[in-house]
């Protein structure tokens, strides 16, 4: 597992890679929507999600992911995972209802993916 932010980036081939030697076609990744952080390449989001909750980030601002790389426009970011039930905040499906937060998670693949 790798984590990622606007100084610690990844290529689109690198991406790829992890794809096919993981799932064929996606990358799973949990991002922190306050610290600006995602990471990627873990085999379930439970396990990238630890990674973050050991680095202190907090529970309501990790949201899980799937991207596929080799996807375009907005194809290639997936928003449904687990993690993501999350009835106290309001979130009641594996989505993620919130648009500000979307974007937000968009924004920091982003600056963490290098096309």
């Amino acid at each position: 597992m790798k984590i990622l932010d606007n100084k610690n980036k990844i290529g689109l081939e690198e991406l790829k890679k992890m794809a096919k030697k993981m799932f064929g076609q996606l990358v799973k990744a949990v991002v922190d929507v306050e610290k600006e952080v995602m990471v990627i390449d873990g085999e379930l989001h439970t396990d990238e999600e630890r990674l973050l909750l050991e680095q202190n980030s907090r529970q309501k601002n990790l949201w899980g992911i799937n991207l596929y790389p080799e996807l375009k426009g907005k194809e290639w970011i997936e928003f449904d995972s687990m993690i993501n039930l999350k009835p106290h905040q309001g979130n009641l499906s594996r989505g993620v209802n919130d648009k500000k937060t979307r974007e937000k998670i968009v924004k920091i693949v982003r600056q963490s993916i290098k096309k």
